[in-house]
């Protein structure tokens, strides 16, 4: 014959250990809730960067020689978006695939002269250009003096005697359709942080 062996029933769980298990639980809850707010908080800071970089602030990484001693390769800008631009603005522009860092020397409508020693004329006025360090008339194939067709730009590199820019008819004028943006701050190296002038 077989004996069934009796079950002693387990005691009941203390007031005591209740309130931990509660605390526990509540401790759970609170975490996920900080968690998923967090997740949620960053997704959304992500998502709002992105759409101003795209739209409005681009991000840009300066490369090659051209804009030296002002911008040099390595450099991180920030553009802001814009469709018109003054004399002396330094813009990027779209060109065969790539982005280009280049300073309007002309906008629309403007006559445009350069003499032989790099000096520039713009509508018969000689222009200040207090970013150059040195003049160089460059890779210049066009015929001078021209005049900017409505809706472009004419462009020029800060580093005269290597910059591929409007002198040259590879390059040509900007159509304002091609800009990006003006370039508004450099944001690295950081001890180079500040505007682009």
């Amino acid at each position: 014959m077989f004996w069934k062996k009796k079950k002693i029933p387990a005691a009941a769980p203390s007031v005591e250990q209740l309130e931990v298990q509660l605390r526990q639980e509540r401790h759970k809850i609170r975490y996920l809730y900080a968690l998923r707010t967090t997740v949620y908080t960053i997704l959304s800071v992500a998502a709002l960067t992105i759409l101003i970089a795209t739209l409005w602030l681009p991000a840009l990484q300066i490369y090659g020689t051209s804009m030296t001693p002002n911008l040099v390769e390595g450099d991180l800008v920030v553009a802001v978006k814009s469709k018109k631009f003054d004399q002396g603005d330094v813009i990027a522009f779209y060109y065969n695939n790539k982005i280009l860092v280049k300073r309007v020397i002309a906008g629309p409508g403007d006559w445009v002269d350069i003499k032989e020693d790099g000096t520039v004329y713009v509508n018969s006025q000689q222009i200040e250009e207090p970013y150059l360090t040195e003049k160089a008339f460059g890779q210049c194939d066009i015929d001078l003096p021209c005049q900017v067709p409505d809706g472009q730009y004419f462009v020029m590199g800060d580093h005269r005697a290597t910059s591929m820019d409007s002198r040259s008819t590879t390059v040509g004028y900007v159509s304002i359709d091609d800009v990006v943006g003006r370039l508004l701050l450099r944001v690295w190296p950081l001890e180079h942080i500040g505007t682009v002038k």
